[in-house]
């Protein structure tokens, strides 16, 4: 037992050898992490015995001397390590460290939270480039008005004319479960006050019981999820933070908007009808090839969004009647009450407060009562909507535009304000008016998104029925010539009995739906793979017919990079159509795909075209007079256009946000943008401050000369790019091979097929997964292949070209972050790792070329480094090179288990040795029956591999995706 105990402290110590070192004073991650970790390895010991806490400890030991000299026979003794272990232990250590990374990142989050707070009390800002990552808004005012001599008012006036539309995405990215991530909350917000200053003894030991509480809770909660999530489940999972975060934080970051005009000398507050922030969906309206978004989804899903706005409201109206309780008011209010007195029913019993009638003495809340009946109706009528599909309450009782929903509230605001009581009025109720302009009654705008063919599908079946030949035969001109003719007539094109296949019906009805629903449920309408003006007037036609009394505004999507190239010349087209431009009013949205093109012509490319065709959309949207709107649909990896925000808002060419901006926040990106109350604040902070700053002092035009080394560069890093991934034979096999890419459907992430169609090679494959596949490998090939080449070669060509894109580096902010990004890439990644994937699974005719794909890449890492002026990755961000070092040692455990994991899966004759089973199940020495972790293995019984293996390898792949913080 001594010995036991003696082996457990030098552990102990030599785990703290192994992490890295402090970068400041009020540098507190190492503690955290320490503290969370012996937590964790407690508990473990507890729940499994010390057997395999020591397996876990080995592990993470031989990691971290992998990590530290990268010597590759470490790997292998891992390797041998992890592969002895029986089916129940391989899953009890794999969960060990899918847990132990998600501990990091928590700690993580808390060390920043503790950062930011010290800075703000020292109002301190000038440490690690502050100022390009984080956009305080304060900052930001005081920078325009101070550094820039933009007059107060001017900064006002841009600020009220400005809108951020956030639109929340299902990408199967989140790969995370609900369950966990409110548990994960707790831990952050336990460990957050252990460490405040005024705290007590008592305190500190319930904040330690607790915390250990939840972190057991989180380790025995099944991280995997069974069933594949429907587009309802993901709605609800989206919506959950605005019940949990985003409901409270927009009029709490409205306020703190208010006070940062005060400090510039402006005096007033900003309007409650500016929309500064605005949230919109894609969950249960984007179709793009997800045959799971039928109409009836998009009808429960606008439903659902709706009676949970209502409910919100509810829940605040009482609160604000008990505010309220002044006698004094202007006569237009007081005639209001005494009508309303008149006219109102006796007792109403379903209240809590305020159930028996209201005296005269309280005019604000005889008022308000009113409001409370109307939406305690608007919340019943969209309840029994959703379960029944209609409602006896008619819709007179309820609210049914906002307008009518803010009518009384602003002759409360305007009497209050005429009575002397301003600074009541700018109170709850202010916040009331704030969140009602924000949310209105549907809590956030659908988009709809289709494929363009399923639009021509329609008018194809439409011109057949009345025999006037086959719409897709036709010429682009015919199409719009017969589109146009339709639109300005007046008779309608088809009736019921118009031959339709499902796929035609499903369409259809879609716009039914639409037209069914109040018309402030929807947003845009998207239409993804547009390519010509005919795309869009079609869907303005499908509008018109199926009596869509708003028509939703129509938005072309361009993703490919030929797409991306062709785009102003179609936009041009497209303003060109008379008819069209009188539709619109001087506005049009266009969206830019990011992911796509990336994949499609590699991240350098890619990152040049939208830069280019923003800025000839701009120029077209001019010579045309209309208002052009930007909406960048963004993923969170650095391969689909991720990355800071503020560096990526104020890296957009000048004059093309021009203070409207609709960007996509992508699956995980949402738990980071608006998990925790704090979190929330920054983001809306974030894109508000970066987005007025952008307009108001807008980057740099990129010389003549930049532009044409650029545009060589990118013409050879697209033809590298190619040659690998669309022209190597043998190409598709090795990246099959080399990855867990085939596995990753079973990750069970999202609604949506992970490829377009079912057979097929790259092209078909969608981003995510083609992204998610190289990440969990650490090679992140599709973010830097073609970067070498396209150095090398302006270099080899001209010496003087390093030069140059040294300058452009340190001068152009689009080039920078473009780098930046990439050498953060690299620091995530490790060649070393992927080797050890190529190895094992790749078949031996395949190895040389991992090897190219390997020198390639080191090639790309000392070329940048060189532009950078760096002599190490991320030489300047201490913080993140810290954060990701502590994150390796668990990290590569996991993709050692899961090269192993794939290994026996893929391979019948690979045998291993298993060591006799280790893990002891905790049980109560009274029940007789000894429980293993064999119960773990029962938890999937369907799988078609041996015992164990699947689950091992989800939790793997998990895992990583939890520490490289991008999954797709």
């Amino acid at each position: 037992m001594a010995r036991k105990l003696e082996k457990m402290a030098s552990i102990d110590a030599q785990l703290r050898q192994l992490v890295p070192k402090k970068v400041s004073e009020d540098d507190k991650l190492v503690e955290y992490d320490a503290l969370l970790l012996d937590r964790f390895l407690d508990i473990l010991q507890d729940l499994h015995g010390e057997d395999i806490r020591e397996t876990v400890q080995e592990c993470y030991e031989l990691s971290a001397e992998y990590e530290g000299k990268h010597d590759p026979k470490k790997l292998e003794e891992l390797g041998s390590r992890l592969t002895s272990l029986d089916p129940g232990d391989s899953i009890v250590v794999a969960k060990s460290f899918s847990n132990m990374l998600n501990l990091a990142n928590l700690a993580e989050e808390v060390q920043i939270a503790f950062r930011r707070r010290i800075k703000l009390k020292k109002g301190d800002f000038a440490d690690e480039n502050s100022a390009t990552t984080e956009s305080d808004l304060e900052e930001t005012l005081k920078r325009l008005v101070g550094e820039m001599n933009k007059s107060p008012e001017e900064v006002f006036d841009a600020l009220k004319n400005q809108t951020v539309d956030l639109v929340l995405t299902a990408h199967p990215t989140q790969s995370v479960r609900r369950s966990l991530l409110q548990k994960h909350g707790r831990i952050r917000n336990c460990l957050a006050q252990l460490y405040a200053k005024d705290i007590t003894p008592d305190d500190k030991q319930e904040l330690d019981e607790a915390l250990q509480r939840e972190i057991q809770a989180a380790f025995r909660t099944d991280e995997i999820r069974r069933t594949q999530p429907t587009p309802q489940d993901e709605m609800r999972g989206g919506l959950s933070y605005f019940h949990e975060t985003i409901w409270k934080g927009v009029p709490k970051f409205l306020r703190r908007v208010d006070t940062a005009l005060k400090n510039i000398g402006i005096n007033e507050r900003v309007p409650y009808n500016c929309p500064l922030i605005q949230f919109s969906s894609w969950m249960g309206g984007d179709r793009d090839g997800n045959p799971r978004v039928t109409p009836e989804v998009t009808r429960d899903v606008c439903l659902l969004a709706r009676l949970m706005a209502a409910n919100l409201y509810f829940s605040q109206i009482e609160d604000l009647m008990f505010e309220l309780s002044m006698w004094r008011c202007s006569d237009e209010l007081r005639a209001r009450a005494d009508e309303l007195q008149r006219s109102s029913r006796k007792d109403t019993k379903h209240y809590i407060e305020f159930w028996k009638q209201i005296a005269l003495n309280e005019p604000y809340r005889v008022i308000l009562g009113e409001v409370r009946d109307k939406l305690y109706n608007t919340r019943e009528r969209s309840r029994i909507m959703l379960s029944h599909g209609t409602s006896d309450i008619p819709e007179e009782a309820t609210y049914t535009n906002i307008e009518q929903f803010l009518e009384p509230l602003e002759l409360c605001y305007r009497s209050l304000c005429a009575c002397g009581d301003h600074s009541i009025a700018d109170g709850s109720l202010l916040d009331f008016l704030r969140q009602v302009s924000t949310f209105g009654l549907s809590l956030v705008r659908l988009d709809i998104r289709q494929e363009s063919e399923r639009h021509s599908d329609v008018m194809n079946a439409i011109t057949k029925h009345l025999e006037i030949g086959s719409y897709l035969g036709w010429s682009e001109e015919r199409r719009q010539e017969w589109l146009l003719s339709e639109l300005s007539g007046k008779r309608p094109l088809f009736g019921p009995d118009l031959p339709k296949t499902e796929e035609i019906a499903d369409v259809l009805d879609t716009f039914h739906v639409i037209a069914e629903l109040p018309s402030d449920c929807f947003g845009a309408y998207i239409i993804s793979m547009a390519t010509a003006p005919s795309d869009v007037l079609a869907v303005e036609l499908l509008q018109r017919e199926c009596h869509v009394k708003q028509p939703l505004r129509v938005v072309p999507l361009f993703e490919k990079l030929a797409d991306l190239e062709a785009a102003p010349a179609a936009v041009a087209r497209l303003f060109s159509v008379d008819w069209y431009r009188n539709r619109i009013n001087g506005k049009q949205e266009v969206m830019l795909g990011y992911s796509d093109s990336g994949k499609d012509a590699g991240r350098l490319s890619a990152a040049w075209a939208l830069y280019k065709a923003q800025e000839e959309l701009v120029k077209v949207a001019k010579e045309y007079g209309v208002k052009l709107v930007m909406f960048h649909g963004r993923g969170g990896t650095v391969g689909r256009g991720g990355g800071p925000t503020h560096l990526a808002i104020l890296s957009q060419p000048p004059e093309t946000i021009n203070g409207s901006l609709r960007v996509t926040v992508q699956g995980e990106v949402i738990e980071q943008s608006f998990g925790e109350e704090h979190l929330c604040f920054r983001t809306l902070q974030r894109f508000t401050a970066a987005t007025l700053e952008h307009g108001m002092h807008p980057p740099v035009s990129p010389k003549p000369e930049w532009r044409a080394l650029l545009d060589e560069m990118a013409v050879v890093a697209t033809v590298e790019y190619r040659s690998f991934v669309f022209k190597e034979p043998r190409f598709v096999e090795f990246f099959r091979l080399a990855t867990p890419e085939t596995e990753y459907g079973r990750m069970n992430i999202g609604s949506r097929p992970s490829k377009r169609k079912p057979s097929g090679g790259i092209e078909s494959l969608r981003a995510i997964p083609w992204i998610f596949a190289w990440t969990q490998t650490r090679f992140h090939l599709p973010v830097w292949l073609g970067f070498g080449a396209a150095f090398k070669h302006v270099i080899h060509k001209d010496i003087k070209n390093l030069l140059m894109l040294q300058e452009m580096y340190n001068a152009w902010p689009f080039f920078r972050v473009t780098i930046d990004l990439v050498e953060m890439v690299f620091a995530k990644g490790d060649p070393g790792i992927a080797a050890l994937y190529a190895k094992l699974l790749v078949s031996e005719e395949l190895w040389p070329f991992g090897e190219r794909l390997r020198a390639n890449y080191e090639e790309t890492k000392d070329l940048l480094l060189k532009i950078a002026g760096h002599r190490d990755l991320l030489e300047g961000d201490p913080y993140l090179k810290q954060r990701l070092r502590l994150r390796d040692s668990y990290i590569t455990t996991l993709n050692v288990c899961q090269i192993y994991t794939l290994k026996r899966i893929r391979d019948p004759n690979y045998h291993v040795k298993l060591r006799p089973h280790i893990s002891r199940e905790y049980t109560d020495s009274s029940s007789a029956s000894s429980k293993s972790a064999a119960e773990l293995v029962k938890l999937n019984p369907t799988s078609e591999y041996a015992p164990g293996l699947e689950d091992t390898l989800i939790l793997t792949m998990k895992g990583i995706a939890a520490g490289m913080q991008n999954t797709g």
